[in-house]
């Protein structure tokens, strides 16, 4: 977890940006669905725009019922408006029922494919290592995914509505509003269809107006969903370690450091807040005169009998389509802003994967039995060298104790070792077709039931026979009956518990390679011993590879590495 600088980082091209995030959607396995249902989607918006073009026409005739008093023709307007409503209720729900279809079926691809890179060869580790600024993948993928295909979706659609209405209702205002009759130097100038240049001079003020007026929106947005991120983290954190703060007495401290958190929120909220509201002013401001604007200018042709009252109502109308369509961006820049920062968040986390990805990895190559390191060098990420050219062989039935003063690169050597730490170099030989399982310090309980935890990564199996003799042996008996239990094992178990546990894993598995990182460092004398008998005897065919400090442990292997600190090592024999 890493703060990022106060501004959100500089992201260029939008346009190129979204439609590398979009692409792999629309070629992908789901594309007959995703084409069929735009095309469902877009007919449908364009029904809509032709049932606003139906309702133009029904201003004209409603209003000038009014205006002759004819009661016939005003029932049967009414009767007109009744079929026009049904038919505009009809395609408005089936054309949100597809589009929400689509949306969802984008947003399952893209969370699936966005996680299936995040987890593809340990990048969620190797991208922490190496790319501080890329903050809360997990909110990344869970959140503005979803605000990516549901912003995208309504953009794209709505602009596409703008722009039919506009190519619709432009030739209806233009022959409606007729020509403007202006004195000029003496002489007379006609500027026919002055209406459509009205609306679009006042459209484009408009426009221009709002653009300066959001421009920090975009910014602002970015910021306000990393900051929401980072507080919701700071959470999860608390309740991830709750045992040990509450041991340290730590309220006050996160109670701190939340508050910090969250005054990001609100302090950036309410510059959010602060621009919105500018904007409100005057996007409000701006519609409000939208509404008399075309009145006010159509009147005196009214009032000079040149047009009736319907037609002056219908002109009105079409100018609001017509200033609808043009006034789209300022309609919707609280929503583009939002779009860009999101894009801008996805477009980051894209890079950083693809980054993540290039890193170099110690891929083993395949030998024919064994395990053997050739020149194999680790280092910090700042260069500094932990282990230089080390040289190891090992055998079916060996075991190996890596020992040394911590910080000395005993744990990174098994990040190395499994592939995940970028900072290493040389050759990794490793016997074909075989099962490999490191176990950290601290376990990892997955969640589910206790019988999934036993056998994880594999699928849970049903030998019970074998797991109530195994629990018994780890001291475990009492677990018996959770069995099939889901919970969370990770806070429920003591860390003591969770090694146990981690440890049945061996046995019950079987691997033909374990590694073992302090795996037994919480377990009393008795119990470790016991354990570590088990597993020894469970590995006679394997390689066993444990890192730890108690004197103890030399009974159970045969060599021991001694890391020395800047790049030193030594081998030797133990039996």
């Amino acid at each position: 977890m890493s703060f990022m600088s106060e501004k959100a980082p500089v992201v260029r091209n939008l346009f190129g940006n979204f439609w590398r995030l979009a692409k792999p959607y629309w070629v992908s396995e789901d594309k007959l669905y995703a084409w069929g249902l735009l095309a469902l989607v877009i007919s449908l918006s364009l029904g809509l725009v032709y049932m606003n073009v139906q309702f133009n026409s029904w201003y004209n005739e409603f209003y000038n019922t009014l205006q002759n008093l004819d009661a016939k023709a005003f029932k049967a307007a009414l009767y007109k408006f009744g079929y026009l409503a049904f038919a505009y209720i009809v395609i408005a729900v089936y054309a949100i029922w597809f589009q929400q279809m689509l949306e969802i079926r984008w947003r399952k691809w893209a969370t699936e494919h966005f996680t299936a890179r995040w987890l593809k060869e340990s990048n969620f580790y190797r991208i922490q290592l190496t790319d501080k600024g890329t903050d809360n993948p997990d909110q990344r993928i869970a959140e503005d995914v979803g605000q990516f295909v549901s912003i995208s979706l309504s953009l794209s659609l709505g602009l596409l509505r703008a722009v039919v209405t506009l190519v619709s209702f432009i030739g209806i205002l233009w022959v409606l509003s007729g020509p403007m009759k202006l004195m000029l130097g003496g002489a007379e100038v006609n500027i026919p269809g002055y209406m459509v240049w009205i609306a679009i001079i006042y459209a484009l003020i408009g426009t221009g107006i709002t653009i300066l007026l959001g421009r920090p929106l975009v910014g602002l947005n970015f910021l306000q969903q990393r900051y929401e991120a980072d507080f919701r983290f700071g959470l999860v954190r608390v309740r991830e370690n709750a045992e040990s703060i509450a041991l340290y007495h730590g309220d006050i401290e996160e109670k701190q450091n939340l508050s910090q958190r969250f005054a990001s929120v609100v302090g950036n909220f309410w510059s959010l807040m602060r621009m919105n509201k500018r904007l409100t002013w005057f996007t409000s401001f701006w519609g409000q005169l939208a509404i008399i604007f075309p009145l006010i200018v159509a009147a005196p042709r009214f009032f000079a009998k040149e047009i009736s009252l319907g037609g002056l109502m219908q002109i009105n109308s079409a100018f609001g389509q017509v200033y609808g369509a043009l006034d789209f961006i300022i309609g919707s820049f609280s929503t583009l802003a939002n779009w860009k920062a999101v894009i801008d968040r996805l477009t980051t986390f894209e890079a950083s994967l693809d980054a993540a990805q290039a890193l170099p990895r110690l891929t083993p190559q395949n030998i024919s039995h064994g395990l053997s390191l050739d020149n194999l060098s680790v280092s910090k990420p700042n260069g500094e060298v932990l282990l230089d050219k080390l040289n190891l062989q090992l055998q079916a039935g060996d075991t190996l104790l890596v020992r040394g003063a911590s910080g000395a690169g005993k744990s990174t050597l098994l990040r190395a070792l499994a592939g995940i730490w970028p900072y290493a170099s040389g050759a990794l030989g490793l016997q074909a077709n075989t099962q490999v399982l490191y176990l950290s310090q601290k376990p990892y309980m997955p969640l589910g039931t206790l019988r999934a935890a036993l056998y994880y990564p594999q699928p849970a199996q049903h030998d019970d026979a074998k797991i109530t003799e195994l629990l018994a042996m780890a001291g475990l008996s009492h677990l018996l009956p959770r069995l099939d239990e889901t919970d969370a094992w990770s806070h429920v178990l003591s860390l003591g518990e969770q090694q146990r546990i981690a440890l049945l894993r061996v046995l019950l598995l079987k691997p033909d390679f374990l590694f073992m990182d302090e795996s037994t460092s919480a377990l009393d004398v008795a119990g470790e011993a016991r354990l570590y008998a088990a597993v020894v005897e469970c590995m006679k065919d394997g390689v066993l590879v444990s890192v730890g400090h108690r004197v103890g442990l030399t009974e159970y292997h045969a060599q021991v590495l001694e890391c020395q600190g800047q790049g030193a090592w030594s081998l030797a024999a133990l039996k």
